[in-house]
């Protein structure tokens, strides 16, 4: 969020600055290749069923979560992929 701007196009915004976990996301499914719910949809969506994640669970605390995730179910290379996502992201 350090480049966010007030802007009109895309309404704002909505699609370029759709958060922060958003962003991480996005950039382990670029770097896992493929189709995105194959590898990083299921980390995402395995750490979010994980009970794992504190009720009032900050960037930090989520993100080291999904790596966790990613170890283990598909091993150390998933992991350090998507470690790399949040970093590049601006979280870890």
């Amino acid at each position: 969020m350090s480049e966010f701007t007030d802007m009109y196009e895309d309404n704002g915004g909505v699609h370029i600055f759709s958060g922060i976990p958003n962003k991480a996301f996005y950039l382990a499914a670029i770097a896992f290749g493929g189709y995105s719910w194959e590898k990083a949809g299921q980390i995402w969506w395995k750490t979010l069923n994980s009970g794992q994640i504190p009720a009032r669970c900050n960037f930090q605390q989520f993100a080291d979560a999904t790596v966790d995730c990613a170890k283990e179910e598909l091993g150390d290379e998933a992991a350090k992929i998507v470690r790399k996502a949040w970093t590049d992201g601006g979280v870890t």
